[in-house]
Parts: C-alpha cells; sequence; structure tokens
C-alpha cells in the first residue's frame, strides 16, 4: 500500500533529521492530518455501505429517535418537579439549548474527520491519542454491551396490547417486545435505504401527530372547544406555585436532557452522506429545532387544555388527562381517542428502536474497524446485504437477552439506567478533546474548517455535561432509597464507574501487561476486504523483530498503534 508518512509524535523532543521531517510536516499542515490521525480505522474513501443519508434522512432519523414516549409522559413529570408551568416551559427551552451546544461540538468534529462514521467512537478516538486506542476502547465495551433498545421495545409490546386489548403479561410483553426488535433487525440486515425509508416514514407519523396534538391545543386555548373551560387559566399567572425544593428541580433537569436524547444519530453515519459537511450543518440542527418547537407546541396544548391541580396529582400520562379532556366518552363506552393515543406511544417507541438500530450498527462497526473487537473484519465487511451484518446481530443479540432474562421491576430498571451515567462522562471527555484536537491542530498550522464552534459554546457545553454527571447524585426528595429501584438510589452511577474500571484493567491487560509478559508489541495495519471495505487489524510483533517489521510497514505507519519509537528510530 503506498500513503503518505506521517509522524505521530509531533513535537517530541528527539533530533529528527530535517530534509525527511519537512514535507512530513508540510503534508501535514496542508492535509489536516495531525497526530491524532496517525493511528485508528482506515478512512473509506467510498463507502462501502452506499449512499442513502439524504437530507430527509438527517432531518427524520434524528427526529424519529428523538421524539419518543417521552413527550407524552414527561411534560407532567417535570411540572411536578419544578412547580410552574412557566419554569417548566423554561426548562424545555434550557434542554434545547444544552443538545444545541452539543450538536455545535460535534459539527466541528464532523469538519475535522468528515468521512468517519461512528460518531463518538470515532471523535474519542482522534481526541485522546494516547493511551494508544484507550478511549474508544473503553467507550466500545460500554456500548457494545449495555447499549439496547429493550425498554422502547417493551413500552411498544404494552402499549400494543393495551391498545388492543389483550391481556398484559410478562410473557405477552416480553414475546412482542422480541417480535419486535427481531422484526426491526431484520429490515436493517435486509436494506440500508429501505430502513432509512422506513424511518423516515414513521418520523414523518410522529410530526403529524404533534402537529396535531399542537392544533388542538391552539384551538382549545382559543376557546374553541367549548367543554375545556378556562382554557388559558395555567398561563394567567405561569409562575405560581414554582417549587423552592432542590430535589425537584435537579432531577428535572436531568429529565429535560433525556427528552432530547437522539440529536446525534446521524452522526454515526456521516461517510454514507454524498457531502457530509454541509448537509449535516443544515439539516441537523433544523431537525433539533422542529423538534423542539414541536414540544413547546404540545406542552402549551397540554398546559391549556388540563387543570394544573389535576396534572400534578394523577399518575396517568399527561396525554391521557389531554385525550380524555377533548374526547370525554360515556362511562361504558371504549374511549377511541384514547385507544388512538396508544397506538400513537407504540408507533413512537417502534420509531425509536429502528432509528437506534441504524445508528448503534455503524457505531458497532466502527469499533471494530478501530481493531477493538476480535476479528476486525467480520464487523468491517458489508456482505451479503451490503449492509452492517454483524454490528447488526450484536445489538440484537444484547437487546433479546435484556427483554427476556432480567425480571420487571428493580432488576431491568436497574440494567437499562446503566449505561447512562458512563455515557454522561464519555459525552464531558469528548468536549474536552475538542480543545485538545483544536490546539494540536493549531500547532501544526492545519488549515481552518468550514465550522468551528464559539468557544463560550464549547465551554456551555462542557459546564452542562459537568452537571449532568454531578445530578446523578442528589438524593431524590424521599431519601437515598427513593430512586426508581428499591435499593440505594445511585448504584447505577457506582456500577457505571464500575464498568468503566473494569474496562480499564481489560485495556491494561491487553495492551500492556500481556504484551509485556508475552515479549512482543501491538501495532496496526490496513485490511482490505473484497467488499472494499477497510479495517484496522491489530498484529502482535515480537520485541526481537519490532525494528525489522516497523522498516518493513514504513509505508502503512499512519495505521500503526504505539509507533513512535520506531519512527524516531527510522528518522
Amino acid at each position: 500500500m503506498a500513503s503518505t508518512l506521517k509522524i505521530s509524535s509531533i513535537g517530541s523532543d528527539e533530533t529528527l533529521d530535517q530534509s525527511r521531517l519537512a514535507p512530513i510536516l508540510e503534508e501535514q499542515a496542508t492535509r489536516v492530518s495531525v497526530d491524532e490521525e496517525a493511528f485508528g480505522a482506515p478512512v473509506e474513501t467510498i463507502s462501502p455501505l452506499g449512499y442513502h443519508v439524504d437530507w430527509i434522512s438527517v432531518i427524520f432519523l434524528n427526529v424519529s429517535r428523538i421524539i419518543g414516549v417521552g413527550v407524552f409522559v414527561t411534560p407532567a413529570t417535570i411540572l411536578r418537579g419544578v412547580g410552574s408551568v412557566g419554569i417548566s416551559m423554561i426548562y424545555w427551552v434550557i434542554g434545547f439549548l444544552f443538545s444545541a451546544a452539543s450538536l455545535c461540538v460535534y459539527l466541528e468534529y464532523l469538519c475535522y474527520y468528515p468521512q468517519r462514521s461512528g460518531g463518538i467512537v470515532t471523535y474519542l478516538e482522534k481526541a485522546f491519542p494516547r493511551p494508544r486506542l484507550m478511549a474508544p476502547f473503553l467507550y466500545a465495551c460500554l456500548f457494545c454491551t449495555l447499549s439496547t433498545s429493550s425498554a422502547a421495545c417493551i413500552v411498544f409490546a404494552e402499549y400494543v396490547l393495551l391498545a388492543l386489548q389483550y391481556e398484559i403479561t410478562k410473557w405477552n410483553v416480553r414475546g412482542v417486545a422480541l417480535g419486535l426488535s427481531t422484526a426491526m433487525t431484520m429490515i436493517c440486515i435486509l436494506s440500508t435505504k429501505w430502513s432509512l425509508h422506513f424511518s423516515n416514514a414513521i418520523g414523518m407519523v410522529k410530526v403529524l401527530a404533534l402537529v396535531l396534538i399542537a392544533i388542538t391545543g391552539l384551538i382549545v386555548l382559543c376557546g374553541g372547544v367549548p367543554h375545556v373551560p378556562n382554557p388559558g387559566a395555567n398561563f394567567s399567572q405561569p409562575f405560581r406555585g414554582t417549587s423552592n425544593n432542590i430535589n425537584g428541580l435537579v432531577s428535572a433537569l436531568l429529565k429535560i436532557r433525556f427528552s432530547y436524547v437522539g440529536w446525534e444519530s446521524v452522526f454515526s453515519m456521516v461517510n454514507e452522506v454524498k457531502d457530509p459537511i454541509p448537509t449535516l450543518k443544515k439539516f441537523a440542527p433544523l431537525s433539533l429545532g422542529v423538534v423542539f418547537v414541536l414540544y413547546m407546541l404540545v406542552n402549551i396544548a397540554y398546559f391549556a387544555t388540563v387543570p394544573l391541580e389535576k396534572i400534578k396529582s394523577s399518575n396517568e400520562m399527561i396525554a391521557n388527562l389531554f385525550f380524555e379532556t377533548i374526547f370525554p366518552s360515556s362511562p361504558n363506552s371504549t374511549n377511541v381517542a384514547l385507544t388512538v393515543l396508544q397506538f400513537l406511544v407504540a408507533l413512537s417507541s417502534l420509531g425509536s428502536v429502528i432509528a437506534a438500530t441504524i445508528s448503534a450498527s455503524r457505531i458497532i462497526r466502527e469499533s471494530g474497524r478501530q481493531g477493538l473487537l476480535p476479528y476486525p473484519h467480520i464487523w468491517a465487511s458489508t456482505k451479503p446485504f451490503n449492509t452492517p451484518l454483524a454490528a447488526y446481530l450484536l445489538r440484537w443479540s444484547v437487546t433479546s437477552v435484556l427483554i427476556v432474562i432480567p425480571p420487571p421491576g428493580d432488576a431491568f430498571n436497574f440494567i437499562v439506567d446503566l449505561q447512562y451515567y458512563p455515557e454522561s462522562i464519555y459525552a464531558f471527555l469528548l468536549v474536552i478533546g475538542l480543545f485538545l484536537v483544536r490546539r494540536r491542530r493549531a500547532a501544526v498550522g492545519a488549515p481552518s474548517v468550514p465550522f468551528r464552534a464559539w468557544t463560550f459554546v464549547a465551554v456551555f457545553a462542557l459546564v452542562v455535561n459537568l452537571v449532568i454527571m454531578i445530578i446523578p447524585w442528589v438524593p431524590p426528595e424521599g431519601g437515598i432509597y427513593a430512586g426508581d429501584v428499591s435499593f440505594f438510589y445511585a448504584t447505577y452511577c457506582i456500577a457505571g464507574l464500575g464498568v468503566i474500571a473494569l474496562s480499564c484493567v481489560i485495556y491494561y491487560f491487553w495492551y500492556v501487561h500481556f504484551p509485556r509478559r508475552g515479549g512482543y508489541r501491538i501495532r496496526q495495519i490496513t485490511e482490505k476486504l473484497s467488499d472494499g471495505a477497510q479495517t484496522s487489524k491489530i498484529v502482535k510483533v515480537p520485541v526481537d523483530a519490532l525494528e525489522e517489521w516497523d522498516s518493513a510497514h514504513v509505508d502503512d505507519v499512519e495505521h500503526l498503534v504505539g509507533n513512535e519509537e520506531g519512527m524516531r528510530d527510522r528518522m
């Protein structure tokens, strides 16, 4: 393979031969190939997965992923936490600003690495080049084992059974949930194009449904529904009843953050977008903006229709209260509107499942291409359907296990929550990494990029992620056993830190201990597959053959791992 020689230790104290170093530095300055480009998965100049992600898919992949069950439930939870309609609406704005700031961080990373899919696992690889592959390895350990769609599948199952008036039993729910996961996985395996079309269609239905709810709410607010008394009463004194309970206010902030999760979905597929930088610059923010506007209008519709005290005192979904108020039914008749709502909630869950499945498969594939998973050629391969088959099967397997094995209640809730705290830590590190990437680029005079987040926006994202890391440790209002599990409320945070610690131990043995004991060093080469896919392959090189091996693979040096010593020797 002929490729441009890059050095992975710019700024080293070692004295290098200037005649050979000068062209390397010049190439790095003109091609944005800084230190972090010297390792990791190879760039696939032509995507082996095709280019099926157009601007419509950019919008609706994100929209379908973000809008799940939360919009039908969370507004009431937020209101109970903050106490007043005014603060509740402000929280939804804050949640949008949180997500918009993080979106700017991702857009800047995109401009640096426009031909790398994988989202956060790729950006961690580039942001933290040392210790070699450690940051993406730790994230891959978390994502490949704990990131699932099991919760959304179970919500789908419960609401479909409710809508069809079937008995809700443990195995009925598990059977339907497993069937959904299997069906969505099969669709994704068979065709990226049609799985995206399906996701787009569901996203459009979601948007239409929320638009209809919003219009209905505006009609109510204008007095167009006679049996809804005092439609504007909740807005006459919007800050009346504001809570001064720190637990409720903090808990509501965390729930707001989760309501916007999913805006980053399309960044895992950027190499499948024909012109990723201008397309995502325009349409990724648009997708988040669409969701924000819908969230605000739907909240207005709820608060215009349902009395404040009823929302606070009821255990029903706020969407249930809304539909019951707008479309009242007699005691002995079936409320068709509520059945429609149940189908709508199920459909929202289904949309989240397929969007998350598509997005997650690319993160898993990229983890494999980085050499972080065994047999990387299996993960990188797109045969036989031009889709990442192995990644889909892994995602389906983990989701199926979590649907079938954990008993409902504490065990299931704990496992679902377990991934969230480590995710917040990696999101925090990703923002720090952006500043590190900027510094390294500036050090070699790398050219400017089409988008650069304002520094205060990046700092805001950093602070927000720090706050999100702290919030879960705040005890709930009812005490340390009043969380969503019957045991210590922060157990999932402690366990999440344990997952990271265990991953660090595994990394140490894989990358440091075993090579030392075995008398070898880890190197990384590029492997090209027959379908056009490329992957990094981890190889073990005996220490006594290291110099010879590095010399023989000098043209592949940008794909070597931990090659600083060899580079200095050769120069």
